[in-house]
């Protein structure tokens, strides 16, 4: 279990107590776990019980103790202990590989990967000027807080709430009423085409004004739109290579050995390939967090109705993903081995991530670039 998993699990434990009526306190965004301070014991501990206690009305180690239960009985938790004036500490259970259990959990859900309940019963009204930046940017947000169990609608000032919403059919009911304007675009993005004209909207904050440039157009490094759509087609030609090579991928170790020596064809280009000495490990463990970061960032997406902190978090998911990409296939005289097949693995659970940041976007993540 990672960080970010237990984060999330802390998370759980803390929303089923209010739900049940043990704990009266607004759900926080986030938790931290971290290492275990003095008197700790454990791999990760979390104060989480002095972080509610104020608004509780509790001690913390009251708190601790209603948490406890549920946290013992969480997949991955062997036994939690409570120290001091209410820290929670966590042994977890028989050792894993994290990465591995990343990976299974990305195949496993898809491109539901990082969808959640942190909005679960919410209703939120979006006010939206008519202005195509507006539109775009809600129309982004109305799917990303579905993706968390809320439901949003979309209304013009002066004017009633349309359908363009997930979840449900389309009324105008009580709930969060939240004015969306974002600087408006100096031009209409139309002649960018119907992906890179909604990037351009999406991909800068709300207070920074939109480029409605050709540059969004360009098959370069320098266009991040290219680098996210080009990682994903990338991940994909990697799948139909496996494929030719008689392969598929599999979750486990990245470094297995015991690869055959038998000549196969070399099906990466060889301005990708990598340099020998270059661990794949070790490339992989850059791409760990942002893999693993994403649920938090699509809450917060959702929460905070940001799309462009999801667009940006994809371009750092390319970024990690490419240079392992170089060392995903067979090279030269090696066999596919099972080191291969879990490096697959994982290229194809950041194509997943990419794949469904991009339809949260609107935008189209092709098979071929």
């Amino acid at each position: 279990m990672t960080p970010v998993e237990l984060s999330r699990t802390v998370l759980h434990a803390v929303r089923c107590a209010v739900d049940e009526g043990q704990l009266s306190v607004v759900v926080p965004e986030r938790v931290v776990v971290s290492e275990p301070g003095a008197g700790g014991c454990g791999e990760y501990a979390t104060n989480v019980a002095l972080q509610l206690a104020r608004a509780a009305g509790k001690p913390p180690r009251t708190i601790a103790e209603i948490l406890r239960p549920r946290l013992i009985a969480a997949d991955g938790i062997e036994d939690v202990v409570v120290t001091g004036p209410g820290f929670l500490n966590f042994r977890l259970g028989q050792e894993v590989d994290p990465l591995q259990d990343l990976v299974r959990e990305i195949r496993a859900q898809g491109q539901r990967y990082g969808h959640g309940d942190a909005l679960a019963g919410q209703v939120v009204t979006l006010r939206v000027p008519y202005e195509v930046r507006a539109e775009v940017v809600a129309d982004a947000v109305v799917r990303i807080v579905a993706t968390q169990g809320g439901r949003a609608t979309v209304e013009h000032r002066g004017g009633r709430a349309t359908a363009r919403h997930h979840g449900g059919r389309a009324a105008v009911e009580h709930g969060e009423l939240v004015e969306l304007r974002p600087v408006p675009a100096p031009e209409d993005p139309a002649p960018l085409g119907p992906d890179a004209a909604r990037w351009a909207l999406l991909h800068p904050a709300p207070h920074d004004r939109p480029r409605i440039t050709a540059d969004h157009l360009v098959q370069r490094e320098g266009n991040p739109l290219f680098r996210v759509r080009y990682a994903h087609a990338r991940v994909r030609s990697l799948g139909r290579g496996a494929a030719r090579l008689g392969f598929a991928a599999e979750p486990g170790p990245l470094d297995a050995t015991g690869a055959d020596t038998a000549v196969t064809p070399a099906l990466q280009a060889p301005a990708l390939q990598a340099p020998a000495s270059q661990a794949p490990a070790l490339q992989a463990a850059a791409l760990h967090t942002p893999l693993s970061d994403y649920p938090r960032i699509l809450t917060a997406a959702a929460t905070h109705r940001a799309p462009d902190r999801l667009a940006r978090h994809l371009v750092t998911v390319a970024d990690a993903v490419l240079p392992f990409l170089t060392c995903v296939l067979p090279i030269g005289e090696e066999k596919p081995s099972a080191a291969h097949r879990a490096r697959l693995a994982l290229a194809e659970a950041a194509g997943t991530v990419l794949a469904g940041g991009l339809s949260l976007l609107g935008i189209d993540a092709p098979e071929h670039l």
